[in-house]
């Protein structure tokens, strides 16, 4: 039977340690719920509003125009009225002051009548938006109003057209966020299209067309419909229950960093939980050894200080959740920007269930290990002979292991990728053991040494005291700074390398989309030395025969063969280029087609030297074999490209000119307006402006 007075003189004789063992176990409450709750509150609004979060039932995503029977098929249905289409087409152009000198790198959406069929489009003058955007007419993003010190009523030039603008965005359903933009958001009216002039032979441009089903339940019909019109081409044909949209993908990321931050914060709580309870019982060894002399059991013993765990980890449960509970309304600020509008913060339910009966396993796990060595306490230790005993021996052994398995098993259900949480619990299972050895070796050294000061020899006297947690309280410390470091390091090095510092000569501005026939007068204008690529616009459809499946592809974190490709054509290697398979960069032996490919490639699918890929380019097959793979020797801001063919194959094939130049600052801005002035199909992309954004 308990003992409430025992149990109560405990708590109340170290208050120091049970105040920070209730701080752990809050601290883990408040990662759990507060994490749990803002996932579940993001992953709610963003099934809540896909609709809007797509502005349309359908979503049809092409990088060139629709095929002929994709057209077809969409005519056929909108002819029977069994659905409505709003076509838009998005990409880079730079827009000019009509008055002064001025132009700005923007992101253009050209929109057709009936865009959004979901969502609201929310101007500053709070009018419709499609009262607002009529043939003539700009909507902007305030950012443009300030970098080019227009306002409201003035005209801009855009293309070869010029454009009234008539009022601020605010907010898109289909972009709800801030997301990194390398220019602000201005939208045009389709009317105006063919006006522009910024649409030619192999320019990067998103052709999307949305689709609203007049009957729900024609929903899938027409979605299988569409997809099988499409099915030869790369067309992706989603609907808003499967479309992957830069918020989803963006949150996506968000919450799987938070979950491994999470985790690891759990992790950390746990080690802390059981670093404060050895401390704890460290300081009860004499009444504990006491106890056994009269005849207590170790089972009785054990029953009590559990329970004293048991209610200080309430107590921290109780305290975690009022925080989580004050945490929501901070939330929003710091996330600001980030998150929808219309995302409502707030503690799930289920965040606090599953949160605190998580909490209840990592306290027993964590406690479990300075519980059970209690047994070994002998009656002498009241003479202050307790002998050390083994660490490492079975009970610690079958513990360790239950909370590996457990924090596997945590991982696995937050993250769902196999791959990524063994590799993440291995990397933390080696931090610790690094973490351990340091200690170890530290706490070794420190053994040896004898200092003359005596507050100094009886510190590291104490470091060495029996069934302490000198161990265990600096792998905790060491493991927690080795990741604030590495974040900061990452952090740092990020911007040194992006941001900070251009390698000398390595270049600044890139002109993108200019067109063969506008090389020479455009090198005349730039006056100044430069490289031009090729870019023809491709995409691979087999490896060895084997068809690639977009959707798996897809499904793949990081980059895959499932997108569209810059492929060029050259017999040279770059600057920053350097053979790592093969001899040279295209076989003379060889009477095949034949490709050179970026040893990042290889990351995404498994290939060699003589193994032959297919793609399409402007729908017609083309197969090469692999004569080389390069690698890259710098990883600034340098173009690269993961296909590169012989100038005899892609010469004659649709193209446009992307040139990189280093400029002078004080340069760009002229420069700019002479090229925009002279070439308006050309978008500029200054680095010096991008990196500050």
């Amino acid at each position: 039977m308990l003992n409430s007075r025992f149990i109560w003189r405990q708590i109340t004789g170290a208050k120091r340690q049970c105040a920070v063992f209730v701080l752990c176990v809050a601290l883990s409450m408040i990662t759990l719920v507060s994490l749990g709750s803002f996932s579940r509150s993001v992953q709610s609004s963003l099934l809540r509003d896909a609709r809007a979060l797509h502005a349309a039932d359908i979503v049809i995503r092409a990088h060139s125009p629709l095929p002929a029977a994709l057209e077809a098929e969409i005519a056929l249905l909108h002819g029977k009225k069994e659905l409505a289409t709003a076509r838009y087409h998005e990409f880079y152009s730079v827009v000019q002051k009509t008055a002064g000198e001025g132009s700005l790198l923007c992101n253009l959406k050209v929109v057709e009548p009936g865009y959004p069929f979901y969502g609201k489009v929310v101007l500053a003058s709070g009018r419709p938006f499609h009262e607002v955007l009529t043939p003539g007419s700009l909507i902007v993003e305030q950012a443009l109003l300030d970098r080019l010190r227009v306002r409201v009523g003035d005209a801009l030039r855009v293309g070869n057209a010029t454009l009234t603008i008539r009022d601020v965005l605010l907010q898109e359903p289909d972009r709800p966020v801030n997301f990194f933009a390398l220019g602000p958001r201005v939208f045009v009216a389709s009317r105006d299209l063919s006006f522009l002039g910024l649409i030619g032979k192999g320019s990067r441009v998103e052709y999307v067309t949305l689709a609203r089903v007049f009957q729900a339940d024609n929903l899938d019909r027409m979605l299988n419909r569409l997809r099988y019109a499409a099915a030869d081409s790369r067309v992706r044909v989603e609907s808003y229950r499967s479309a992957d949209s830069r918020v989803k993908r963006f949150f996506d990321n968000l919450l799987f960093f938070l979950n491994l931050s999470g985790i690891f914060t759990l992790l950390l709580a746990g080690f802390g939980i059981q670093s404060t309870l050895f401390a704890l019982l460290k300081e009860q060894e004499r009444t504990i050894a006491v106890m056994k002399a009269v005849g207590a059991r170790s089972r009785f013993i054990i029953g009590h200080f559990l329970a004293v765990t048991l209610i200080l980890g309430f107590i921290g449960t109780v305290a975690g959740l009022l925080a989580s509970l004050l945490l929501q309304d901070f939330l929003p600020g710091l996330f600001q920007g980030l998150i929808p509008a219309q995302v409502t913060l707030a503690v799930s339910g289920w965040a606090v269930a599953e949160g605190m009966l998580t909490g209840f396993l990592v306290v027993l796990l964590f406690t479990a290990l300075p519980l059970y060595r209690l047994k070994e306490v002998k009656p002498r230790a009241i003479f202050g002979k307790e002998e050390p005993g083994n660490f490492w021996n079975s009970s610690t052994w079958v513990i360790a292991s239950a909370a590996t398995l457990f924090f596997l098993g945590m991982v696995l259900i937050r993250i769902r990728d196999l791959e990524t949480g063994f590799y993440f619990v291995g990397s933390i299972l080696l931090l610790v053991l690094v973490a351990y050895l340091l200690a170890e070796l530290s706490l070794r050294f420190l053994r040896r040494r004898q200092p003359k000061n005596l507050p100094l020899r009886q510190a590291l006297k104490g470091l060495f005291r029996p069934r302490n947690a000198s161990r265990s309280i600096m792998v905790t410390l060491s493991a927690a700074l080795a990741v604030i470091f590495a974040i900061t390091l990452v952090e740092r090095n990020l911007d040194a390398s992006f941001i900070e510092s251009f390698p000398p000569g390595a270049p600044n501005v890139f002109f993108i989309d200019i067109q063969p026939g506008q090389k020479a007068d455009f090198a005349g204008t730039l006056a100044i030395k430069a490289d031009f690529y090729p870019i023809v616009r491709g995409t691979v459809s087999a490896i060895n025969g084997q068809m690639i499946d977009p959707e798996q592809e897809r499904a793949a974190r990081g980059d895959n063969l499932a997108r569209e490709f810059n492929l060029t054509y050259r017999d040279h290697l770059l600057a920053d280029e350097r053979i790592v398979s093969g001899e040279t960069l295209f076989r003379k032996d060889w009477p095949e087609q034949q490709v050179s490919v970026l040893d990042t490639v290889l990351k995404m699918k498994k290939m060699s030297i003589g193994d032959t890929i297919t793609f399409r380019v402007q729908g017609i097959p083309l197969q090469a074999r692999i004569a080389s793979v390069r690698t890259r020797t710098s990883s600034g801001m340098t173009p690269f490209f993961y296909f590169v063919f012989p100038d005899t194959i892609l010469s004659d094939a649709p193209q446009t000119l992307f040139c990189a130049a280093r400029i002078e600052k004080s340069r760009i801005g002229a420069l700019q307006n002479r090229i925009v002035a002279s070439f308006p199909n050309v978008s500029v992309i200054d680095l010096t402006e991008t990196v500050t954004v």
